[in-house]
């Protein structure tokens, strides 16, 4: 029936490729747009062209940022011997909001899974050991999701780690298991960061 429609058509196709977007929640959305003003539309055609022509990532911390080094990496305030590694840009925002944590962060850009084809190559893991080897981190915080990938992750990064000599520690396990930081309250993140434990 949308097929009558092709722009429309189109829009619902576009708006189903989210994460968690299913065709009829597309085409909620797809009305919603329609409804809405010209203005309404341009303003989120420009948003969207904004963020894909001037956000990058990091070259320190692979955080996503407008500026390079990112505020995270050039904030005089924070502890350069205290590093948290996260699996996404949005488990460094929950970390953040938190209010836990004040020291440097790195950012894998997901998990270790093998039978997905997913192993340190493919993940921004070289470049935090080259961080590890540099010498200035004295303890890593393996933030990583609580997961079969996420525990895969930090105990890979546990055992590349050890030998340098740099203290790891874990997220308490506050946060219920197979959750994604993203959608954990600031309160059960700042228990997790306060309760951390070696690995």
């Amino acid at each position: 029936m949308l097929d009558s429609i092709p722009s429309f058509a189109r829009l619902v196709a576009e708006l189903a490729k989210f994460p968690g977007i299913g065709r009829k929640t597309a085409a909620r959305m797809a009305f919603y747009i329609l409804r809405q003003p010209a203005s309404e539309g341009e303003a989120l055609a420009a948003a969207i062209r904004e963020v894909k022509a001037r956000i990058g990532f990091c070259s320190i911390c692979f955080h996503m940022t407008e500026s390079d080094p990112c505020p995270f990496c050039t904030d005089p305030q924070r502890d350069d011997s205290l590093l948290c590694v996260v699996e996404q840009p949005q488990d460094l925002l929950a970390i953040e909001r938190s209010r836990s944590f004040r020291g440097r962060y790195h950012v894998l850009h997901g998990a270790l899974s093998p039978l997905d084809g997913i192993g340190p190559d493919q993940l921004k893991i070289g470049a935090l050991m080259q961080r590890l080897a540099e010498g200035r981190i004295r303890e890593v915080l393996v933030a990583t999701n609580f997961s079969v990938e996420g525990e895969a992750t930090a105990l890979y990064l546990a055992r590349q780690a050890r030998p340098l000599g740099i203290k790891v520690t874990r997220l308490a396990y506050g946060i219920p298991l197979g959750s994604d930081l993203e959608f954990v309250d600031e309160a059960t993140v700042n228990r997790a960061v306060e309760g951390r434990r070696e690995v």
